[in-house]
């Protein structure tokens, strides 16, 4: 595979940053492995819901998260390579926050699916 054009764009940055946003994306890249892991935990592990469908949404939502993240990774990985090679600020992500607040309401369904007890109790036939 030929290394793009934009590699050869500008500056050679200090390899150490460089390192830096390599582990930076190999991080990114863990992350959605553990996403896709925990799609496939909750729907082994998670009882059927009284809340319909819950379970399946939310492996759902893991599942695909998981794997756009490699993706979003990688574009933004080149964005700070680019970045650093032309010698101008690193770029702004909404990554950050994206991921954070998907967090806080995957957290929020686990607790609905798992912890209380109305949730887990299996529907009335």
């Amino acid at each position: 595979m030929r290394e793009p054009a934009w590699y050869r764009a500008g500056d050679e940055p200090d390899y150490r940053f460089s390192l830096a946003n390599e582990r930076t994306f190999l991080a990114w890249i863990r992350t959605a492995l553990a996403l896709l892991a925990g799609s496939v935990a909750v729907v082994q592990f998670l009882p059927p819901s009284a809340l319909s469908g819950m379970r399946d949404l939310l492996a759902a939502v893991l599942a695909a998260a998981g794997s756009a993240l490699p993706a979003a990774a990688y574009l933004r990985w080149v964005r700070v390579q680019k970045a650093m090679r032309l010698g101008r600020g690193l770029p702004f992500t909404p990554l950050l926050a994206v991921m954070a607040v998907g967090a806080a309401v995957v957290g929020v369904g686990v607790i609905l699916l798992a912890v209380l007890p109305w949730a887990s109790a299996p529907a009335a036939p």
